[in-house]
């Protein structure tokens, strides 16, 4: 007979408008790693906020047995008392304490009603971090880690709880190649040691190195749940969107033409440490009518190269720039706008969207001079305008006055898109445009740029997965500590020569 240690029976949730999971059952064995997947929207998120009790019973119907009881958690505290610890992708660690203070955050060892044992907290502390394979002061401030590491300071966290199940949302979205093999390794030691892991990842190379079995869910119901063994990409993808993907990347014979973007000798000073440059000395030029792919390892200077073109050091960049056939120089990003430059940034949640407010609002907050008069905004234009980027896209959402907090990562991607769209840009700039999002989704992103090209907007795409780079450049740039070292055409290139060129042509 099967040792689970987590039973759901019928999981089902409701929200205004949506039903995001019907009747989900899903199983997992004790010290497997159990991997789930499923586009965004699918409901996995939804499904571990009603394991960690962040909906809470009466909040869902159905129920789940963890550890051989049925559980009614309420909140997080109540969930991490019995034994189930969640990582998200968006970690919650502050950043201004130490490593050991932020493990034990909430669950501090005290000598009395009012003061902390700091040494016991240290000694647990560095224990924890041996665990996880940090070396590493735990008087340290967070904010001096890297995110790889602070990853595994939310794993050392999570065990100091004695967490049997570990959830891992999106753990390697961030991460460097390294980084992710020192992160399986500690889940392969984790599992020797009995602890079961569900592990949350659109990477499905990612999957079959690390997972026991898989979960796919569409649409909030569950699909399958196979050993890994018995599947192939193409298997999980056809079962996550509904349909066969007859190609990933559908890269379009784009016809090159007229110099839109011309950048000579362009640096950027680091803010902070003197007589450091971010950028140096680069010279690149963009084509009307194709997608440029711009490569490197992390930390090589892509998006400090991007931001600083859209206007976002000002005084700190050097170099010239041509746009259109017109010298200019963006001091601040309000004058690329007004030029068309748009620049889609890495974190959409951060930078490129205001989870407050709704659709209409953040498609129409970079094009506000084209549907106002005299500082009065036209809501009807601004309406008319939403309403045609939502078709146009396929944003899947009951209403342009959805809050874009409840959108699923695709879909607020695609109204990061939209809003850039509403100021008719001439070159667009793509941070990693497909990052944390489902093959289906990246899918309609990447006919989305096909349409921006044929349309004849200029498109500059960043990214640090390398098929992406391949499968739809037309052009490939490489870079490596802030200087281009490489450009290919996209019949020339391969994995083996960017990387060549990535690490300075060693």
């Amino acid at each position: 007979m099967e040792d689970y240690i987590l039973k759901l029976s019928n999981i089902t949730k409701d929200f205004p408008g949506v039903k995001a999971l019907s009747d989900v059952n899903m199983n997992v064995k004790r010290g497997e790693i159990h991997a789930l997947v499923g586009e965004n929207g699918a409901g996995k998120s939804t499904l571990m906020k009603i394991l960690s009790g962040i909906y809470p019973t009466g909040d869902y119907e159905g129920h789940f047995e963890f550890e051989g009881e049925i559980r009614n958690f309420n909140n997080i505290k109540e969930s991490e008392k019995a034994g189930l610890a969640i990582i998200y992708q968006e970690l919650a660690l502050v950043k201004y304490m130490t490593i050991a203070e932020n493990i034990y955050l909430g669950n501090e060892f005290k000598k009395n009603r009012l003061a902390i044992d700091w040494d016991r907290t240290i000694t647990s502390a560095t224990k924890l971090l041996e665990d996880v394979g940090l070396d590493l002061d735990p008087t340290m401030p967070v904010v001096q880690l890297g995110i790889g590491q602070q990853q595994l300071v939310e794993i050392a966290k999570a065990i100091s709880k004695n967490a049997s199940l570990l959830i891992l949302d999106e753990p390697t979205a961030a991460l460097t190649e390294a980084e992710i093999e020192q992160l399986f390794g500690i889940l392969r030691s984790l599992q020797q040691k009995g602890v079961t892991c569900i592990f949350i990842s659109h990477k499905l190379s990612e999957v079959f190195k690390i997972a026991d079995r898989v979960t796919i869910i569409r649409d909030g119901k569950w699909i399958s749940t196979d050993e890994v063994s018995q599947l192939t990409e193409d298997t999980i993808i056809t079962r996550m969107v509904g349909r066969e993907l007859s190609e990933r990347y559908p890269r379009k014979k784009h016809v090159q033409s007229d110099v839109v973007l011309d950048v000579k000798n362009w640096s950027v000073k680091h803010p902070e440490v003197e007589g450091r440059y971010l950028v140096q000395d680069v010279n690149l030029k963009l084509h009307k009518g194709e997608i440029v792919g711009l490569a490197g390892l992390m930390g090589a200077g892509r998006t400090e190269l991007a931001m600083s073109l859209f206007g976002c050091y000002g005084k700190l960049t050097s170099g010239d720039m041509v746009l259109d056939g017109q010298k200019k120089f963006f001091k601040l990003p309000n004058e690329a706008i007004n030029n068309g430059f748009c620049y889609v940034s890495e974190d959409r949640k951060k930078y490129g969207l205001n989870l407050k407010q709704d659709i209409q609002d953040n498609m129409a907050v970079a094009s506000l001079d084209k549907i106002s008069t005299m500082g009065i905004i036209n809501n009807s234009a601004k309406i008319s305008q939403t309403i045609k980027y939502i078709k146009e896209l396929n944003i899947k959402t009951p209403s342009y006055e959805q809050m874009v907090s409840n959108l699923s990562g695709g879909n607020q991607q695609k109204v990061v898109l939209g809003k850039w769209l509403l100021t008719n840009p001439k070159v667009l700039v793509m941070d990693e445009p497909t990052r944390g999002i489902d093959v289906g989704a990246k899918y309609e992103i990447y006919n989305i740029m096909n349409d921006l090209v044929d349309q004849g907007v200029c498109v500059l795409m960043i990214s640090s997965e390398l098929p992406e780079i391949l499968g739809m450049s037309d052009r490939i740039l490489v870079m490596h500590n802030g200087r281009i070292t490489g450009e290919l055409n996209a019949e020339d290139a391969s994995q083996e020569k960017i990387i060549f060129h990535a690490t300075g042509g060693k």
